[in-house]
């Protein structure tokens, strides 16, 4: 297949690369590098199955020759991104969805959106199920992302029923692992960048509020499966195992040594209070996906990787 990933010199994006080239697929990267970084992809430099354009998808956008399908994954993606970007943020999920879906159509190419868990905003269903609409505030600050990708998720199934589009779209719950931006304002780097220099960990009110961690390497198989699936509502793809913050921060500091514990700061605007997939529809069209990598051996991983790009091996 020849397939054209937007946002893939992003963290996810990039491993979704490098995949899907050691599929023997021919791989198509664009990004406009707003939080994107051509350090993750530049690996794959000299590779003749693989090519690079810097673009911003929310104006037109060109691709030579034919596809096999688009894999929509430009946008920023964490707290600080977008709050830092809000109207790029809104413009990518908008405009950029449009321009990826209309490349997909000319191209009779399948697309597939990258949404996520917060189209279900601060859960009143735990786990969290795909028939399950949200709990959204579309002004607080967080909206600019949320209802970015709720309404990618409308124009996306838009697509489908009215011109016939293959279309597949993955809920990606908290993923984790190399490449993650030190500074992207996630617990995940946040945490271990923290921990790395020996200071305590900034845990935002109580700690009670729970997250699950998906590797990284699981994340791209549901993808990889759902992409190559005929499932075209919704799908969640992330772990269930469901911890408090307080727990991360615990794990974390036992992992790297850290002994300067944690300070607690006033919990952030529309912050989740409870964020777990239920994967059961996952496990059922996506040939039984689950998650395999135990959280302690992905953070391995993921500290090693913030060691060496921190310059502290």
């Amino acid at each position: 297949m020849r397939i054209l990933i937007t946002g893939g010199a992003g963290f996810i994006g990039s491993h979704l690369c490098d995949r899907l080239l050691a599929d023997g697929h021919t791989v198509i990267a664009m990004d406009n590098l707003i939080t994107g970084n051509t350090d993750n992809i530049a690996h794959l430099a000299g590779n003749r199955h693989f090519s690079f354009i810097f673009h911003d998808v929310t104006n037109y956008i060109y691709v030579e020759g034919p596809l096999d399908a688009v894999l929509h994954f430009a946008s920023p993606a964490s707290p600080v991104d977008y709050l830092n970007y809000p109207i790029q943020t809104l413009k990518v999920g908008a405009l950029g969805t449009h321009k990826a879906l209309g490349l997909a159509k000319a191209k009779a190419a399948r697309f597939l959106l990258a949404s996520t868990s917060e189209v279900y905003g601060d859960p009143l269903v735990h786990p969290q199920t795909e028939d399950y609409w949200g709990n959204v505030n579309p002004i607080g600050p967080r909206g600019v992302y949320d209802e970015a990708k709720r309404f990618a998720e409308a124009m996306t199934l838009a697509y489908q029923r009215t011109h016939g589009l293959e279309t597949r779209i993955v809920r990606i719950f908290n993923t984790y692992g190399p490449r993650m931006r030190i500074n992207d304002g996630r617990v995940v780097p946040n945490f271990i960048y923290q921990a790395l220099h020996s200071q305590p960990l900034t845990v935002y009110g109580e700690g009670s509020q729970t997250r699950s961690f998906c590797y990284v390497s699981d994340l791209v198989e549901g993808v990889v499966r759902l992409l190559h699936s005929e499932e075209r509502e919704p799908v969640n793809i992330g772990n269930p195992a469901e911890m408090t913050i307080l727990q991360f921060a615990e794990t974390i500091n036992r992992l790297t040594a850290n002994p300067a514990g944690m300070v607690r700061q006033p919990l952030p605007v529309d912050d989740p209070q409870q964020r777990r997939p239920d994967i059961s529809k996952a496990q059922r069209v996506l040939g039984g996906w689950a998650p395999v990598t135990p959280l302690e051996q992905g953070l391995a991983s993921t500290v090693a990787d913030f060691r060496r790009r921190l310059g502290l091996d």
